[in-house]
């Protein structure tokens, strides 16, 4: 799901739709004229989406053998994955190598807090359930607060019951599903100290990542541009040694090559 722009700077995002069900032909052309477009594409990919898009995504990369393709499906539920790409379209509009800025999807995942106030966890498998909160989840009227990112969190909803949330201020987006509470925007939010509060539609994949369509989702993050430049450009760059891309971190999100092991450590393997 493409967010509405945060700020001004914010830059359009491309929705590469319907991706498996078009002909090859089709997405490569599509593909290759972002690239020919922009120099190098950031793909953002929910682990939601079916294995059909995953296996186009992978077949359109090595057909066109291009280490400008970077493919980031980080473990995040569909509306932080959602606040993430947006981040990384503010800082696209910065002084940001593309290698960076494809690095700092990494980075920027450990400052969203992500998750969801759900009508049952019967078939919630991306977050620990014990066998107590199945049994519950059958009891009509339950409802349960998870938070799945950056700690597997689980609550059942009773006077007192809250999830432990960021240490630093943030804005929380909130997209309904078909779940009436307002739990999440009057307690948690209010737990939470949120700056600021907003609301969007409830992506495509929410019911299935979650296991069910009875559920709010919510996502804390951080919304200036200028708190997002100084996390990344604080962190130390260095360059592949296989593309000799700048980038940060220890992967190269476009080739995907680590750093090569020390003499040292060669020898002694």
């Amino acid at each position: 799901m493409a967010l509405p722009p945060q700020d001004e700077r914010t830059l359009p995002a491309v929705v590469l739709q319907d991706l498996d069900e078009q002909p090859l032909e089709q997405a490569l052309a599509a593909v290759q004229s972002l690239i020919d477009q922009h120099g190098h594409l950031i793909v953002v990919c929910s682990q939601a989406v079916s294995r059909g898009v995953d296996r186009r995504l992978h077949t359109i990369r090595s057909l066109l053998e291009s280490d400008r393709i970077a493919l980031f499906c980080p473990d995040l539920p569909p509306l932080g994955l959602a606040v993430l790409a947006r981040q990384l379209r503010q800082l696209a509009s910065c002084d940001l190598s593309p290698g960076v800025l494809a690095s700092a999807g990494r980075l920027l995942t450990h400052y969203i807090h992500s998750g969801a106030l759900l009508g049952s966890v019967a078939r919630l498998d991306r977050v620990p359930v014990g066998l107590k909160s199945h049994a519950k989840s059958w009891v009509p009227g339950s409802q349960f607060g998870v938070l799945a990112h950056p700690e597997p969190q689980l609550v059942k909803i009773a006077p007192g019951a809250g999830l432990s949330g960021p240490e630093f201020g943030t804005w929380m987006l909130v997209a309904k599903g078909q779940l009436q509470s307002d739990w999440v925007t009057a307690t948690l939010a209010q737990s939470w100290s949120v700056q600021g509060l907003k609301e969007a539609p409830l992506p495509a994949e929410s019911p299935i990542w979650w296991g069910t369509g009875k559920l709010i989702e919510f996502a804390a993050y951080l919304p200036d541009l200028s708190v997002l430049y100084q996390l990344v450009t604080s962190v130390r760059q260095g360059v592949c040694h296989w593309c000799g891309i700048d980038v940060i971190g220890d992967r190269c999100v476009f080739c995907s090559a680590t750093p090569p092991l020390l003499e040292n450590q060669i020898t002694a393997g």
